[in-house]
């Protein structure tokens, strides 16, 4: 099982876009809405080294944000970072 995790806020679309993209690969995810937890945006910034959003990890890989994942996707290559 893929450990996705999206560090989001409600009214990012980028956000949505990053979500939308794992609906339709039928990926899982869990969200975790930094725009609710102070802690969270926090840790999200110490993890990534970014502040915005979305910052997407799979497997404990940090992807980047949306067109990071996006571009993933569109090479191929994001099969690697998913557990078969």
């Amino acid at each position: 099982m893929n450990d996705i995790i999206i560090y989001s806020t409600l009214i990012c679309p980028y956000c949505n876009a990053a979500k939308n993209l794992l609906k339709s690969l039928n990926l899982a995810y869990r969200e975790i809405r930094v725009d609710q937890d102070l802690d969270q945006r926090q840790k999200m910034m110490e993890k990534s080294g970014r502040t915005s959003v979305p910052q997407i990890f799979i497997n404990g890989h940090h992807v980047g944000g949306f067109d990071d994942l996006n571009a993933l996707h569109r090479r191929g290559q994001l099969g690697e970072l998913l557990n078969d």
